[in-house]
């Protein structure tokens, strides 16, 4: 990888990643269920509470994990079919602590060049190049057990970019960092995707994602929640209104032209709807003659989406628990799920 002239590849529009109907069981335990998803090409995050998958997904992507049922394609190769072809092709940054202590970063990630296929020489002059890249080149003749917690996960940023992949996964790259070097680790990852690197980030921290994704994967339990872009779209969602008098017959109008509308006292929240939906409550704000006193846009946020979603979820595995005379399962508070600010560790 040329860090300083790198230009954006080329991407021909089909999906980074597909998985159909994935499953994957450990004995009683489902790690995942019935998957379905296509990734595009860019910065996907994949969000979920621990234990949703994530990793489970990203070790069966890898060919390190055969799945119960189901296929997974990566870059357009069958995992399956050719596991090796696949990894050949892309970057894999675990969460856990996998670094040898008594090498230096230098060494190490010159040693993953070699295993990539690089020659002695390329290999060494890559890694100096990748460390330069992730801010550890002062560093980089250290040995690994020195380093911080930020260092290290540098260094395995380092090893999993050396050979200018096509596709990195990263798992948890954020894991124990401090604000400033989550901060710093987040910009990285921005930056791969500048040089055309496509980027599978996981995380439960939503800040992360919304900070780096332009595109993102939701799992709660194994399941797939939403697959869509990772900002909300603000020419849909709700209109709220703030009205002096009147609420009831301004309600009335927008109902008789098939718009939602919920009635809180003087307060109405309207829609949801696109960018119409302002000028259709003014205009029947003047037409009731309810004094418009205030008139806001309320657009759900990455974490309104996954908590509701949740929600819902738990909500109808209950009922169903009810309907089939089995014992009823127990909604799971939702609001811990997902971290949406930083990780306070």
């Amino acid at each position: 990888m040329d860090t300083t002239t790198a230009s954006p590849r080329p991407h021909d529009g089909s999906p980074t990643i597909a998985v159909r109907d994935l499953t994957m069981r450990f004995d009683a335990v489902t790690a995942l269920s019935d998957l379905t998803v296509s990734v595009p090409s860019g910065i996907t995050g994949l969000v979920g509470a621990n234990g949703a998958g994530k990793t489970t997904l990203m070790r069966i992507l890898l060919g390190l994990q055969d799945p119960t049922s189901g296929s997974a394609h990566v870059l357009g190769i069958d995992v399956a079919a050719d596991p090796l072809g696949v990894r050949r092709r892309i970057g894999w940054m675990p969460e856990g602590d996998c670094l040898p202590p008594d090498v230096t970063a230098a060494d190490f990630v010159a040693h993953t060049a070699r295993l990539a296929g690089l020659p002695p020489r390329p290999a060494r002059l890559r890694a100096s190049e990748t460390l330069f890249l992730v801010g550890l080149e002062e560093e980089r003749f250290r040995m690994i057990g020195e380093f911080s917690t930020g260092m290290t996960q540098r260094v395995k940023l380092a090893q999993a970019i050396v050979h200018d992949p096509d596709l990195v996964l990263l798992d948890e790259p954020a894991s124990g960092l401090d604000p400033q070097g989550r901060r710093e680790m987040l910009a990285l990852v921005r930056r791969l995707g500048d040089f055309g690197i496509d980027v599978l980030i996981s995380s439960h921290v939503l800040s992360d994602i919304t900070a780096t994704a332009s595109w993102v994967v939701l799992l709660d339990e194994g399941r797939l929640l939403r697959s869509g872009p990772a900002r909300p779209d603000e020419t849909t969602g709700l209109v709220v209104a703030e009205v002096l008098d009147a609420a009831d017959a301004m309600a009335d109008l927008l109902r008789a032209d098939g718009t939602a509308v919920t009635l809180d006292g003087l307060r109405l929240v309207v829609g949801p709807g696109g960018g119409d939906l302002e000028p259709r409550v003014v205009a029947a704000a003047a037409r009731a003659d309810a004094g418009l006193v205030r008139l806001t846009r309320q657009v759900a946020t990455l974490e309104d989406e996954f908590l509701d979603a949740a929600r819902h979820r738990h909500a109808a595995a209950a009922t169903n628990g009810h309907a089939q005379g089995a014992a009823p399962v127990r909604p799971v508070p939702p609001a811990p799920a997902v971290d949406a600010g930083e990780d306070r560790r």
